[in-house]
């Protein structure tokens, strides 16, 4: 079945926490593929993918039993249910995809745009700032 790895070291190739990782087996999204005789968690290459596409689902707006969907779909396990109509799904699924990319490229765009009002108002202060200083005028 290939490597088997322990949940630290799937934290560290995935970037997610293993609070996050616990909470995905709790949930019965990503189980571990095996335990060890102390009974860590083992994963495999499968899993990582599984949890690899649960991080990029995540912060498209895609909820929990979405994200069970389409893993159902592209790498079912055993323990899943089959999905009905899987291909217009896979439609659904993409064009939800799609306008998540496109709602995040519009927020992009105006990150961009108030970044860029920020440098030109902070580039103007700093000009009005180094202007010399006027002599002071002696007092009578």
């Amino acid at each position: 079945m290939g490597e088997r790895m322990q949940i630290g070291e799937v934290a560290e190739r995935t970037g997610l926490s293993l609070r996050t990782i616990r909470y995905y087996e709790e949930v019965g999204l990503v189980v571990p593929s095996a335990r060890s005789q102390g009974g860590f968690r083992l994963y495999t290459e499968p899993d990582l993918d599984r949890l690899q596409l649960a991080k990029r689902m995540k912060p498209l707006g895609f909820q929990l039993e979405e994200i069970r969907e389409l893993l159902t779909i592209l790498a079912p396990t055993g323990n899943t249910t089959e999905v009905e109509d899987p291909a217009g799904r896979l439609t659904e699924f993409s064009a939800a995809a799609e306008r998540a990319c496109d709602d995040l490229r519009d927020k992009l765009r105006a990150a961009e745009e108030f970044a860029l009002m920020l440098r030109t108002h902070k580039a103007t202060a700093g000009r009005k700032s180094k202007r010399p200083a006027t002599a002071a005028r002696p007092r009578r």
